[in-house]
């Protein structure tokens, strides 16, 4: 790992005093980009939680989210380290924190306290609900955020199971959504020199996000038809088995299908009046999508690559974790590589997924040890003191 900072946020500081993934992945994020992120943690942070390889607290999840990251440990209950961390965030033109507000109050450290020492800084506040609603308080978790959000809803009505998606996509929608809007307010800071504080709602942020397509006929007022995007509530909306695999393979149009139908060794199906109009009724999406995956076996996976490659159908094969270091796509685009870790041996490290022409990000640092670089940080803190 390069020690170079790289990348359009190099000269940004970034302090990051949270936990789990919401905003440490934020933070990751900000310093792929190359932003300077300072990570200030005790030992017990809930993210170091969990199975190790060779030395506690080094999970796979701490590997994957605190990466480009320097790691800071600091007892903000003792009066003399909390004002160390007050001096770093001095230094800091962002700090990321998920930290309850009366936590933050009782430490000096809420928008007021820290604003009224470095008044360009900006403070973006995560937390599970709306500071000025009446669940402010309430403790909140992925799931109580997926089900707060209508996911739950969505799942059920699609599925008949009111389950929880199998991914902490509360977390992750909410970190990019940390991630643009401490941008955004960067941009502002730097026109006008003003900081100012963000706040990140996960429950807000997931209704925002769920409801793009699924507030659907709801739009209008009044109503002129049901919640829910009607291709996604499908219940035979799901991918389908290959020969040898699984793949999603999505007809669009009337010609998708009929290509589709003759590839699969069925033109009798391409004759059908559902797939030969101007487009495809809605109505019909069920029926067709269960002809899809009667007709898929017909062909392998990368049969079914070729085919719809060239009759642009969108398809594409389901990548398998187990496998995805092997998978072409993802090795050629280096979205995993393996490299050696000072302390764990061989890691798989997740690759940047979007790429600058100019200003390339990098992974400069991986995740640090709980406290590792506490001395140097703070010398170079006494230095600019």
């Amino acid at each position: 790992m390069t020690q170079t900072a790289t990348g359009p946020l190099d000269g940004v500081r970034v302090i990051d005093l949270s936990t789990v993934v919401m905003g440490p992945y934020a933070a990751q994020i900000l310093g792929d980009l190359g932003a300077d992120v300072i990570k200030i943690e005790s030992p017990a942070d809930t993210v170091r939680v969990g199975k190790f390889r060779t030395t506690p607290g080094m999970t796979p999840l701490n590997l994957n989210v605190n990466r480009n990251k320097r790691s800071v440990a600091l007892n903000l209950k003792d009066e003399e380290q909390r004002e160390q961390a007050l001096e770093l965030i001095d230094t800091a033109d962002v700090l990321i924190t998920n930290m309850r507000p009366g936590a933050l109050s009782r430490l000096g450290m809420n928008y007021a306290d820290v604003a009224a020492r470095n008044p360009r800084l900006v403070y973006a506040h995560a937390q599970g609900f709306r500071s000025d609603s009446d669940r402010a308080g309430h403790a909140a978790y992925d799931e109580t955020v997926q089900a707060s959000s209508g996911l739950v809803d969505v799942a059920n009505r699609a599925l008949g199971k009111p389950v929880y998606l199998p991914t902490i996509i509360g977390d992750k929608v909410s970190s990019l959504t940390i991630a643009y809007t401490v941008l955004a307010a960067l941009v502002h800071r730097d026109k006008t020199g003003e900081g100012q504080r963000v706040e990140i709602p996960m429950t807000d942020t997931l209704i925002a996000f769920n409801l793009v397509e699924h507030l659907a006929g709801h739009v209008f007022e009044p109503a002129e038809g049901p919640t829910g995007f009607g291709p996604s509530m499908n219940p035979g909306h799901k991918a389908v088995h290959t020969k040898d695999g699984m793949a999603c393979v999505i007809p669009y149009n009337p010609q998708n299908f009929r290509d589709f139908f003759h590839a699969a060794g069925r033109p009798e199906l391409a004759e059908d009046p559902r797939v030969n109009g101007d487009a495809i009724d809605g109505a019909d999406h069920e029926a067709l999508a269960e002809l899809i995956a009667d007709c898929a076996p017909a062909l392998t996976t990368e049969e079914w690559t070729e085919v719809c490659a060239k009759h642009s159908i969108p398809m594409a094969p389901v990548l398998e974790l187990d496998n995805a270091q092997d998978d072409e796509y993802v090795r050629d685009g280096h979205l995993l590589d393996v490299v050696e870790h000072p302390s764990e041996g061989s890691i798989r490290t997740i690759g940047i997924p979007v790429k600058f022409s100019a200003t390339p990000g990098s992974v400069r640092r991986l995740a640090p040890l709980p406290g590792q670089d506490t001395e140097e940080v703070l010398r170079e803190l006494a230095t600019t003191l």
